[in-house]
């Protein structure tokens, strides 16, 4: 799970004085993803809300992103309510065994979903199911 801020306007640095917090990661407008790639037109300010590569259910991050208060939720509806940049939460659900309830399903607490209205963020959910498919190998399935 993490948050993404982008924007077509403000450069990374920008968005951090605008919400009084640093990002994890970020990619700038005009930086390229590969020199031959074409410039970027867009910002992306990134915050993880836990282990990139670890195994957590998104209801064990929701405390992670409520912590990070309601000042940085007020000041990303402002930049959101501005026009500059959109706010989204991002949530990334890897499903390897499709027998197991523990890999399936999420649950949004009114903690975080009143967090996430103030900070005018949307919720994209990116769910990848991981199954054996006869004689092939593990194939995802976004």
């Amino acid at each position: 799970m993490y948050l993404r801020v982008v924007s077509k306007s403000l450069q990374p640095e920008e968005i951090s004085n605008r919400l009084g917090v640093e990002p994890d990661e970020s990619t700038s407008i005009g930086s390229r993803r590969h020199p031959q790639s074409p410039p970027r037109s867009h910002a992306t300010w990134i915050r993880h809300a836990g282990e990139t590569g670890g195994y957590a259910r998104p209801e064990d991050l929701e405390p992670v992103v409520v912590g990070w208060g309601m000042d940085l939720a007020n000041s990303l509806g402002r930049l959101a309510d501005s026009g500059e940049a959109i706010v989204s939460l991002e949530i990334v659900q890897e499903i390897r065994d499709i027998d197991d309830p523990q890999q399936k399903g999420i649950f949004l607490g009114v903690d975080l979903l009143s967090w996430m209205g103030t900070a005018r963020a949307s919720l994209d959910i990116d769910q990848y199911v991981y199954h054996e498919c006869g004689h092939e190998s593990d194939s995802a399935v976004p």
